[in-house]
């Protein structure tokens, strides 16, 4: 009887644990914040999104973000990443000149900061754009 108590509190503990590590990972989230985008864009303007990464409520640098731009078709048009700059800000520009009039999906992905890359939760912000003729 003793060893089944022994292991019930190991079984316990154990969970414990485990559940403490999910936890801990869930806290290394950091999201892109696109502020105030601009919807609509004469075909062959250049596309621009301005915003920052909010990391625990604060801005944070060196937070690598990947840019894609996504065509009505499925299609990619851009995909770029690089990552947030010291005061944690971004600024993606999208050349538009070879690109068809019509709906663009703008996707930013933030892939957290490099130290926490391993417990990433990958939030992102999507955009869409109409180029118009």
């Amino acid at each position: 009887m003793r060893k089944i108590g022994r292991y019930l509190v190991l079984l316990a503990l154990s969970a414990g644990v485990c559940g403490g590590a999910v936890q801990a990972f869930a806290t290394h989230i950091s999201q892109p914040i696109v502020t105030d985008p601009k919807t609509q864009y004469a075909a062959g303007e250049t596309v621009m999104l301005h915003g920052w990464v909010n990391y625990n409520d604060q801005a944070a640098a060196d937070v690598l973000l990947n840019f894609k731009v996504t065509r009505s078709d499925g299609s990619v048009a851009a995909d770029q990443s690089y990552p947030s700059d010291r005061e944690g800000r971004f600024e993606f520009s999208f050349d538009t000149r070879t690109e068809k009039p019509g709906a663009y999906q703008i996707t930013v992905t933030s892939h957290c900061l490099e130290i926490h890359r391993y417990a990433c939760t990958y939030k992102n912000q999507t955009v869409m754009i109409q180029l118009k003729q």
